[in-house]
């Protein structure tokens, strides 16, 4: 069944959902904010996306957490990274330094597909401040795989051929399921048309010459992961491997594709509010 529960009266929309620049010690941060609450909740989007993504899921969070999503380097007006081809721990070192520059010692960090990704890295580190994870449709990674240059020439040639608007026209009918409404076709588009060529560029970088498996900070207790049961980009049958590899929780998001948490936001804010319940040992 196709998730309508989310109205403008139920859901922040995004001009709600503050924009604003962050100055940390090795770069400007774009952030979208809104919330109130004890604990804090940390959101990074994808390859093709950006904060705003999050507006609505954010909103069914606003009322219990403080809700953080950034523009990942080289996205929006964050500042991007020294690296022409930057790894996970790259993107988690700015990361590490937003959280710092924002006063904020702990959080439910959660990625979306290269978000995922970015927070394998930023597990790894020794001052991460994270203390649980929540992951949807991780993207892999090709580092080492042979098929790294072959997606890598593929993503840039369809940049160079479609630009950022033809690649943003083209996006809906690949991250969202055949179910999905106008809105969240229009909101999927939206946000890729905010894309940054160089930032881009950079984050495929990211996408073929890392890998997911080569982090270990993820633990059965303190990460769980997720996908769209109609997702076509990560199958539920990747993740699900992914998963098993490394024993974490798994379950699929019905009725979603890619891009979940703009498909059924109701859903993935459940799941979300479910991390910071575990974590109070409320549930």
């Amino acid at each position: 069944m196709h998730d309508s529960s989310v109205t403008p009266a139920t859901a922040v929309a995004e001009h709600a959902f503050t924009a604003r620049r962050v100055r940390t010690r090795v770069g400007d941060v774009a952030i979208r904010e809104c919330g109130h609450g004890p604990d804090t909740i940390v959101l990074l989007h994808g390859i093709s996306s950006g904060a705003g993504s999050w507006a609505q899921c954010a909103g069914l969070l606003a009322d219990c957490a403080r809700v953080i999503a950034w523009d990942a380097p080289g996205y929006g007006e964050s500042d991007p990274l020294p690296q022409a081809r930057p790894v996970a721990t790259d993107y988690a070192a700015r990361l590490d330094a937003l959280l710092d520059a924002l006063g904020i010692s702990d959080c439910v960090l959660v990625g979306h597909s290269l978000g995922a990704l970015m927070a394998a890295g930023y597990s790894s580190l020794p001052t991460a401040r994270a203390h649980a994870y929540v992951v949807f449709s991780p993207a892999l990674g090709y580092g080492g795989s042979p098929r790294a240059d072959q997606v890598r020439q593929g993503r840039l040639a369809n940049l160079d051929q479609l630009g950022i608007a033809g690649m943003a026209k083209a996006l809906p009918s690949r991250l969202l399921s055949e179910a999905a409404g106008d809105a969240q076709r229009a909101a999927v588009t939206a946000n890729a048309l905010r894309l940054n060529e160089a930032g881009y560029r950079q984050a495929v970088e990211l996408l073929c010459g890392d890998d997911i498996n080569r982090y270990d900070g993820f633990t059965p207790e303190s990460c769980s992961v997720y996908c769209g049961d109609k997702d076509i980009v990560t199958t539920p049958a990747q993740s699900a491997a992914y998963a098993q590899r490394h024993g974490l929780p798994f379950e699929l998001v019905a009725g979603a594709g890619h891009a979940c948490y703009i498909e059924q936001p109701a859903q993935v804010a459940a799941l979300i509010r479910l991390a910071l319940a575990s974590n109070k040992g409320q549930v």
